[in-house]
């Protein structure tokens, strides 16, 4: 397992994160306690160290089991532990969700609890309610940092003018910044690319992308090329929930699974592993989230980093991929960036300029090498 330094921090996170949103069995798609211990030894066997988790996850259950293994397995200065808050567990009381100082807190003590640790080392804001001032925001999280009761703090489904704004904030005011910020990515979803990448990259938030696999559509469960369009597993269980994260069956999503499976066949590897290995290569990626609910699984995705796509191959799935340039962006294309610049070809910096610390090796033998 390889590292990267998270933004602009020294803590150094495994490049494939565990994902424990199936940890419990509420949900009707997740793992139960002894498939999801199976699933946390797996892990740690293969060097991950970064595990993720909320206290929304399977009402609660997600942490709870989270903080029983590593307990028992006595791994927790090894693990660097993530969790999150925004979403109300309680109806009624409107200030038991939200992004406010008195839910932070609430929240932090109550994963604290189900965990049963002392502190979390990553505590992120799960969706930005629209209404908490960055200020209290990015202030809060400053106190918990110095409390001793989070280690670094972070940001995810929130616009990227909001993250922006707290990451200035604590820039100015000298407050933690944002370590990190967790947004969906994935050959289907790829929208970040127009704001959140190139905002993570100067402003050092990295970026942290959950479901890769596009809640599954790019997991080999749907193949265009046998007709299998319907498959089944946790798409199939949440269709019509209204979550737009799942809504994920159209004719161009299957367009980009067809390229998917050609470039999976041409490298004898499974869709998922090259899903995977795109983004956990793409600009500004420190950390890929990775669930499952069956050991096989999660043994195919932690094989997707052995391997690299080629170029010619990878430009098929960036092509099939590419995602609609609307307003404004429109203007920041090339031909229109030739007019600004009289023709002349004035480009960024190159992705390497912002890439992460990469740290490679086993155990207290690691070694740093800055790209």
């Amino acid at each position: 397992m390889d590292y990267f330094t998270l933004g602009k921090t020294g803590l150094k996170v495994s490049r494939l994160a565990l994902g424990t949103m199936t940890f419990g069995d509420d949900w009707g798609w997740g793992a139960d306690e002894k498939n999801s211990r199976a699933l946390f030894d797996m892990f740690m066997q293969a060097g991950g160290n970064f595990i993720d988790t909320a206290d929304l996850y399977t009402g609660g259950n997600s942490e709870k089991l989270l903080g029983k293994f590593i307990k028992e397995t006595g791994t927790r200065d090894n693990v660097v532990l993530t969790t999150k808050f925004s979403y109300n567990t309680e109806p009624g009381n409107v200030n038991a969700g939200g992004n406010g100082r008195k839910n932070i807190i609430r929240a932090l003590e109550g994963s604290l609890k189900r965990l049963d640790t002392d502190y979390i080392d990553l505590y992120m804001l799960h969706t930005w309610d629209k209404v908490t001032p960055a200020e209290e925001v990015i202030r809060t999280f400053d106190d918990l940092v110095r409390s001793g009761k989070v280690r670094h703090v972070g940001i995810s489904d929130a616009p990227a003018w909001y993250i922006a704004q707290l990451q200035t904030l604590a820039t100015e005011r000298g407050l933690e910044p944002l370590a990190t910020a967790q947004l969906e990515y994935s050959l289907v979803e790829r929208n970040i690319e127009h704001e959140f990448v190139p905002m993570a990259q100067r402003l050092g938030t990295s970026l942290m992308a959950w479901s890769p696999l596009a809640s599954g559509l790019l997991s080999g469960k749907y193949k265009p090329s046998n007709n299998e369009v319907k498959g089944e597993g946790r798409l199939a269980t949440v269709a019509g929930s209204g979550n737009p994260a799942f809504e994920k069956f159209s004719d161009r999503n299957f367009k980009i699974v067809a390229e998917l499976e050609r470039v999976a066949d041409h490298l004898g590897r499974s869709m998922a592993q090259v899903a995977l290995n795109w983004v956990a290569n793409q600009p500004g990626v420190s950390s890929v989230l990775i669930g499952a609910t069956k050991v096989t699984q999660l043994q195919d995705n932690l094989s997707s980093l052995d391997f690299e796509i080629p170029k010619d191959l990878m430009e098929g799935l960036n092509k099939a991929s590419a995602p609609e340039v609307k307003n404004p962006y429109s203007f920041f294309t090339p031909a229109i960036q030739g007019m600004i610049h009289g023709g002349a070809s004035v480009g960024d910096k190159p992705s390497s300029y912002y890439q992460q610390t990469l740290i490679q090796g086993e155990g207290a033998g690691v070694t740093a090498d800055a790209d």
